[in-house]
């Protein structure tokens, strides 16, 4: 009976050992939030990254780049790395709030790594898509038919922009009516622009929903509206340049002045700013000023991986991220750009080729 009892127990040893040897080895989550234009070229990152790295298991998650933030400033979730389609989000919601019980902000320092361009897109079934052009493409979006994405601009650094690019657009087409024909009369609580003299404020309510039968669909962030475009429900909507190639939509340009993406027309963008008419942020006024397009990053003081997320955005801004961002119709900057550089991490040195 010992013997038996031996036997079976050397028996239970040797499958224990066998199954412990064959069971796969755990990996290393690295938990990456974006915005969601950078979907697919993230997503492309992820899986070279992975092949060089096969010990962790990268966690993308994609939202409004405001919300991407708040995810790591207000509801202080360990994320290892916040990339934002804007950069003035980072020292707005990061370097004005500290950690619970410290006296450490979320982030005190970021780095500038990618432009973009506001665009048009539209699809073979849009409404008058046989006949929009460059020339046009503002008077169409007026007509009363016609449905329009447009990203909450209280979340989303595309919905902002894409007012300010509307008033841009009536200044330079010289067309006084031209942001009202898009947007009175759509929302419960309008949306404000007051133009004073060469600069003009809009405002965004706190309560920001459309009225029954409205032309707007409203959505969290201008990702979401790609599949209203595929699905007919709208006909267009203003999308990042990179967004549209991406996903092979139809497109119109918009000229340097309007499109937000030119630093020779710096001065211009200047002219707008958005600010939201509520106090979401309770430390930070929600003031949006116009300005060229740029994307930013950090590593929130939180992160669960400080290493391992300095490495992965060591591989983003190194040589194999540049052509996996190029292929993916998003180029970084040739030149990327430290704020607070002082506060860089030493092994982050390298990629910076310019400072603010």
């Amino acid at each position: 009976m010992i013997k038996r009892t031996r036997y079976f127990l050397a028996v239970l040893l040797a499958v224990t050992l066998f199954w412990a040897g064959c069971a796969p080895t755990q990996k290393t989550p690295l938990v990456v939030f974006g915005a969601g234009s950078l979907i697919v070229p993230l997503n492309a990152v992820e899986e070279a990254f992975e092949k060089q790295h096969p010990e962790v298991d990268v966690l993308n998650e994609f939202h409004g780049s405001i919300q991407v933030l708040r995810h790591a400033a207000e509801l202080d979730e360990p994320i290892d790395v916040v990339l934002s389609a804007d950069h003035a989000l980072i020292p707005m919601l990061m370097y004005s709030r500290n950690m619970p019980g410290t006296d450490i902000p979320y982030a005190d320092w970021y780095l500038k790594f990618a432009s973009n361009k506001l665009a048009l897109a539209y699809t073979e079934h849009s409404r008058y898509g046989d006949e929009i052009t460059a020339d046009n493409w503002y008077e169409i979006l007026g007509r009363e038919d016609v449905r329009i994405g447009l990203s909450d601009p209280r979340f989303d650094a595309a919905g902002y922009r894409t007012l300010m690019m509307l008033k841009l657009a009536e200044r330079h087409y010289q067309k006084d009516d031209l942001f009202s024909a898009v947007f009175s009369g759509q929302f419960t609580q309008p949306v404000r622009d007051l133009d004073r003299e060469d600069h003009t404020v809009i405002l965004v309510p706190e309560i920001l929903e459309t009225k029954t039968g409205s032309k707007i669909f409203l959505r969290g962030s201008s990702i979401q509206l790609l599949s209203l475009l595929e699905s007919g429900d709208i006909d267009y909507a203003m999308e990042y340049e990179s967004v549209i190639e991406q996903h092979g939509l139809k497109k119109v340009s918009l000229p340097d002045p309007v499109n937000m993406g030119n630093p020779g027309d710096a001065a211009i963008y200047e002219s707008v700013e958005v600010r939201l008419d509520f106090q979401r942020f309770s430390t930070v006024k929600p003031e949006f000023p116009g300005e060229v397009i740029a994307y930013g990053l950090t590593i929130p003081a939180n992160a669960s991986n400080l290493e391992l997320a300095e490495e992965y955005l060591r591989f983003l801004l190194g040589p194999e991220g540049r052509e996996i961002m190029l292929a993916n119709h998003h180029p970084l900057l040739v030149e990327i750009a430290a704020d607070r550089p002082e506060n860089l991490p030493g092994s982050l040195q390298g990629v910076v080729s310019s400072e603010d």
